[in-house]
């Protein structure tokens, strides 16, 4: 998840105050119980987080399968699909033990400048896929977005994969924006996974839903009759306003129960951002990169 560049953005929140969104009852508890009922019918997916206090991807701290499995096992009754984002340091044992708890997987490789390590993560999530632990695959996440790889060196990886395993639908996850951008990208893909984050274009929570459905609409337009995955949205609950956008308990409640409410009514496959609370994040994200979760970094659901 990465804040968007601005020259990038392609749409602009005062331009979609279409209508404010009807907010949710303000007493807390009924928000709390909203969501809790959401999730007792379990939503359709969510991102998974393995790491835990004092463990930090960037420096590949290795996860173990108990961990792996210990976490999966909090939110395995509330959702029917996990997101993973890397085959490495532990993370490729994490779609064979969720098939084996019943949960559907979208299992993602990291791709970055890290062209060795490319080779490790592509290696492993064929394996992953031919032994049977891949229910869809994502090839890299924000590379362009971050500027990692031309392009055309994506598309090799997105194309060697699909070869390997042509029976798995396989994509790319990047901000909705950049498949106006790549168009060569929608044509390499078998699915899009397109990030879609108001708070990150300083949305105030009132119009929030309705500007995140604006973002989804604009990559389903681009998508060429391809399906359209949200791959990433969600609200964080602590944390320094920005913009519009301002962090909190409650207004995390909303978005939540307000995201559920649409993506159910239209059938859209949503994956939320994020199971547990983060700390390794607040560096690339300031201290609000810390509390994306459902979860908090104890695994005790926050609602």
């Amino acid at each position: 998840m990465s804040k968007p560049k601005n020259q990038m953005r392609y749409l602009n929140v005062n331009r979609y105050l279409l209508h404010k969104q009807s907010i949710v009852s303000e007493d807390t508890s009924l928000l709390e119980k909203k969501v809790q009922d959401i999730l007792n019918q379990k939503i359709s997916g969510i991102s998974f987080s393995p790491y835990m206090e004092d463990q930090d991807p960037s420096l590949k701290s290795v996860i173990s399968e108990k961990q792996i499995a210990d976490r999966l096992e909090v939110i395995r009754p509330y959702t029917k699909w996990i997101r993973t984002f890397s085959t490495t340091n532990g993370n490729e044992e994490v779609p064979r033990i969720a098939h084996e708890k019943g949960l559907k997987t979208l299992v993602g490789a990291w791709i970055d400048s890290d062209l060795e390590n490319n080779e490790i993560e592509i290696k492993n999530i064929i394996e992953i896929a031919k032994n049977g632990y891949a229910d869809m695959i994502a090839i890299g996440n924000e590379v362009l977005l971050r500027e990692d790889l031309e392009v055309e060196q994506l598309i090799e990886y997105i194309k060697r994969v699909k070869q390997e395993v042509p029976n798995i639908p396989v994509g790319y996850v990047d901000a909705y924006y950049m498949f106006v951008n790549y168009p060569e990208i929608v044509d390499a893909c078998d699915v899009l996974y397109a990030n879609c984050y108001p708070f990150w274009e300083h949305c105030a929570l009132e119009i929030s839903v309705e500007y995140m459905k604006k973002m989804y609409e604009l990559a389903v337009s681009h998508a060429k009759g391809k399906k359209v995955i949200i791959s990433e949205t969600g609200w964080p609950t602590k944390g320094e306003q920005y913009g519009g956008a301002v962090p909190s308990y409650e207004n995390a409640m909303r978005y939540f129960i307000h995201t559920f409410e649409w993506a159910n009514q239209e059938n859209i496959q949503l994956f939320y951002f994020s199971s547990f609370d983060e700390s390794w994040k607040v560096g690339s994200e300031g201290d609000v990169g810390a509390y994306w979760g459902l979860w908090d970094k104890a695994e005790k659901l926050k609602f």
